[in-house]
């Protein structure tokens, strides 16, 4: 469902955003698009509310293995019966998350950019006058900083959304009301999804790596 959603927010965000701009700087769209897609799914995946099945740990882990053990996968999420998170723990979860979603945002940005700039190529060697207006996508600049941009800005509104909005205050208020409850946290994720895509546009011309083109 986020992916389904992703494909339509992260679209009209890119057209409002970039309004008029918006067929100059398609090679950007394409780009924001597609990884994005290839790491809606491990922004829903990593930020949710679990319980931990692990096995103890092992005798030989190392100091970081047992720094990060014992964090919760989402930091706001509320503890079971009998169980608790220390300040200390919860914060360890958005480090240990953040540390993961910058390498699923830096590898998805691999993926977009690098398919931008074959299908740029590709069109480039079709006809000389779309030839002069795009140039390739920077690939290594564009995945660091979508990298620090999912580590950051997404790390931290998915926790909120999963652990705050929906399993502190919408699934206690709406526990017996189903259908109500997925409305709504349909409803909160797909603006989650669409004011993501706005910040990440502002963001990349901020960094640079996507320049408004005259």
């Amino acid at each position: 469902m986020e992916c389904g959603v992703g494909i339509f927010t992260k679209t009209a965000a890119e057209l409002e955003r970039r309004r008029e701009n918006f067929m100059k700087e398609i090679d950007f769209v394409i780009a924001d698009v597609v990884m994005a897609i290839v790491a809606d799914f491990m922004l829903v995946w990593l930020p949710a509310p679990t319980v931990s099945l692990r096995p103890s740990l092992s005798i030989q882990a190392g100091w970081l293995s047992k720094l990060f053990y014992n964090c919760p996968d989402n930091a706001f999420q509320v503890a079971l019966r009998g169980t608790s998170y220390s300040f200390l723990q919860r914060v360890g979860a958005i480090v240990r998350n953040g540390a993961k979603l910058f390498l699923v945002g830096t590898s998805a940005s691999l993926v977009g950019t690098g398919a931008t700039n074959l299908l740029i190529n590709a069109r480039k060697s079709i006809g000389e006058d779309y030839a002069g207006d795009v140039e390739d996508v920077p690939i290594v600049a564009t995945s660091i900083a979508y990298g620090v941009y999912m580590a950051v800005s997404s790390n931290l509104r998915y926790q909120i959304l999963a652990g705050v909005i929906e399993q502190r205050i919408l699934e206690p208020w709406l526990h017996n009301k189903k259908l109500m409850l997925s409305i709504l946290c349909f409803a909160a994720r797909t603006g989650n999804t669409f004011v993501g895509s706005l910040l990440w546009v502002d963001y990349a011309r901020w960094t640079g790596v996507q320049k408004i083109k005259e």
